[in-house]
């Protein structure tokens, strides 16, 4: 039997009249009509598919969740840091304390996670495919802005459709380190300081007032430690372990993981050696 036959592919050599060979394509194989190349939704909208809206008796479910999460990321003159918790919830039910929020896209690349966790992993996921691809066609490391318009405009052709992502990359490359601000909308803005999730209001109260451009690097660590912590002491939806990764011309690293009760005690404790010396 040869490997024709035995694949069913017959009718490509079988000589037909009017035959369209793209037309056989799509239907043996129905992936060559996605353009990005990594099984992404078989329909246009997936908003409109009334599976994923109702139970097998007809009744509606409800899976309008609440989100919530910490991450930040800002720029100073060692780099750039990243600090993120790892609470997930689905509404006021925690599903896993250990969520990893920061993605390893390469190197030289570090993208966060706020949002819905699967649409997030997925497209980090696709990012991460299509900033290979590049380097293995220009033998070169992909810039960090043209990374992050790659996530926006690949996003934004499924604006309004229900995707739940807000995401920082951070990365160093030709021009030095950089910062961008992604989102499920087809926002994309680079900047110095970012916060995203919901926790984000109570780690800006801190990154105001102890950011500055010349810190430390181990000052640069405990801002970032700082913030993500007390947004979690104020914010239901965010805790966990504080993750912080520094991006440097050497390529990303990854400096500790802290529990949020173990900095409870510590940050306590620095409080009441404060106010006895006062």
């Amino acid at each position: 039997m040869s490997l024709i036959e035995l694949c069913g592919m017959e009718s490509f050599t079988a000589p037909k009249i009017d035959r369209n060979f793209e037309d056989d394509i799509s239907k043996f194989c129905g992936n060559f009509s996605c353009n990005m190349e990594l099984g992404v939704p078989p329909f246009s909208n997936p908003m409109q598919l009334n599976q994923f809206s109702k139970d097998e008796s007809g009744r509606d479910i409800k899976i309008q969740f609440d989100h919530g999460t910490t991450t930040l990321g800002f720029m100073y003159q060692g780099g750039v840091v990243l600090s993120v918790d790892s609470r997930a919830t689905g509404g006021q039910f925690i599903g896993s304390q250990t969520m990893k929020k920061i993605v390893e896209i390469n190197d030289f690349l570090l993208g966060t996670l706020a949002g819905g966790a699967a649409d997030c992993v997925y497209w980090d996921r696709v990012l991460a495919k299509q900033c290979r691809m590049y380097e293995l066609r220009n033998r070169e490391r992909i810039s960090v802005a043209a990374a992050s318009k790659l996530m926006s405009n690949m996003v934004y052709n499924y604006k309004g459709m229900g995707l739940s992502i807000g995401m920082m990359l951070a990365g160093w490359d030709k021009r030095g380190p950089q910062l961008y601000y992604i989102d499920s909308e087809g926002t994309r803005t680079p900047g110095k300081v970012f916060s995203v999730g919901s926790g984000s209001i109570y780690a800006f109260g801190v990154l105001d007032s102890g950011y500055r451009w010349d810190l430390t690097d181990e000052e640069a660590y405990d801002l970032g430690r700082r913030a993500i912590y007390h947004a979690t002491h104020r914010d239901a939806y965010s805790g966990g372990i504080v993750r912080v990764y520094h991006m440097k011309q050497t390529g990303w690293i990854h400096i500790d993981n802290n529990d949020c009760t173990d900095l409870y005690y510590k940050y306590q404790e620095e409080k009441e050696a404060i106010e006895n010396r006062v």
